[in-house]
């Protein structure tokens, strides 16, 4: 086992399993979807200096939208797009750019924490996969 350190980022290593596992402050950068009609969809805010914040649609996509849902614990994302309305105060994303297989949305790219040229109007929303989906079209069918 070993330990080494990169900005911000406190990472251990266990050699014999080949794992490397790094806690990091953006890793902390918790995530929440407020407006919605369920706890699984709605306006996507993200928590940086203790401070809420909106983020921007441009340029969100799927990979983005999956790393939100699999933040909160659920498996993929459903949607996404400016549905539930405009946030207030700070936007702090803009520009995210995700592969799809990070493990928080503050650890994808993006220009910096509040640097954006947007607004509240397009203010990101996610609908997460929850299994109601599911349940809805198994009733569907048998109906």
């Amino acid at each position: 086992k070993g330990y080494f350190s990169m900005a911000n980022t406190s990472c251990y290593l266990f050699t014999s399993l080949y794992l490397v596992l790094c806690f990091s402050t953006l890793l902390e950068a918790q995530v929440r979807l407020v407006n919605g009609p369920s706890s699984s969809s709605g306006r996507v805010e993200i928590l940086h200096n203790n401070i809420w914040g909106t983020v921007c649609s441009d340029h969100f996509g799927w990979p983005d939208a999956h790393v939100v849902c699999k933040q909160l614990g659920f498996p993929r994302a459903t949607y996404y797009g400016s549905y539930f309305g405009a946030g207030s105060g700070q936007i702090w994303l803009d520009d995210v750019y995700c592969q799809g297989n990070e493990l928080s949305l503050a650890i994808c790219s993006h220009p910096g924490w509040g640097i954006h040229n947007c607004h509240h109007g397009k203010d990101i929303s996610v609908g997460c996969y929850d299994g109601t989906l599911l349940l809805y079209c198994t009733l569907y069918r048998v109906i």
